[in-house]
């Protein structure tokens, strides 16, 4: 018997309406472009569920499948600033706390040139 992941069984709830409104943005831009979901799967290369998956919002569908109707879209620019550590302030605050404040000098050094 598998095991059941308990993300995409039971996600947090911020991650589930996250998906949900992802899969109904994208659902949105394909009818706005007047495609069935049969034409979006042929175009990018998965079956007819995968796509409906996708459009509901399901945390199971694969990451591939949401960058391929974005990418199918013309909606990949906002991709590239998902986790863009530019944008990171915690991180980039956690990373100027670890910086050396002063250089040492390394031991065993000598003067030759």
């Amino acid at each position: 018997m598998t095991a059941k992941n308990a993300l995409t069984s039971q996600p947090p709830h911020m991650i589930e309406q996250a998906l949900r409104r992802l899969g109904g943005n994208l659902k949105v831009a394909r009818l706005r472009r007047g495609l069935t979901v049969r034409q979006v799967a042929e175009k990018i290369g998965t079956g007819i569920r995968a796509v409906r998956d996708a459009e509901k919002g399901k945390p199971s569908t694969s990451v591939s499948v949401y960058l391929a109707l974005l990418w199918l879209f013309g909606l990949m620019a906002e991709v590239e600033l998902l986790a863009d550590p530019g944008r990171d302030a915690e991180g980039l605050s956690l990373a100027l706390r670890r910086e050396r404040t002063r250089a040492r000098p390394s031991e065993g050094l000598d003067n030759e040139f």
